[in-house]
């Protein structure tokens, strides 16, 4: 079912000191840098060889309890070949699953559960 980890997402409270830490120090390249107006927030997309990286940054962002938006891991991104069947087999197995929609900037389909401990997982179509 899952080809491969499509990205890696962060939620950081100082944009410049993670920006510094994963390109200047470990090499990840800087691909392109959205603020989205409407959140108050900026996403910066990120890559070393096959890695992708996602920053994110937002207002008052608290220590992680559980669920996006807070600091630290945001989520875990898998690409599935049939996002339709990943779903399903979620919900067949008495998994919640948040509903299909598209991503605004890439024009591609996902979804979000959770792993056994609350870590949220994101499903993406290839």
């Amino acid at each position: 079912m899952i080809k491969r980890i499509h990205h890696i997402a962060l939620i950081t409270d100082d944009l410049d000191r993670s920006l510094h830490f994963y390109s200047t120090i470990l090499g990840f390249r800087v691909l392109s840098k959205y603020f989205r107006a409407d959140r108050n927030s900026w996403k910066v997309d990120l890559k070393l060889g096959d890695i992708q990286l996602e920053l994110f940054t937002f207002p008052d962002a608290p220590a992680r309890p559980s669920w996006p938006e807070a600091r630290g891991l945001r989520h875990l991104a898998f690409e599935v070949e049939d996002l339709q069947k990943c779903h399903a087999e979620l919900l067949q197995n008495n998994w919640d699953a948040e509903v299909i929609r598209r991503d605004n900037l890439t024009g591609k389909n996902f979804f979000f559960a959770s792993d056994p401990d609350g870590t949220p997982i994101e499903f993406y179509e290839s």
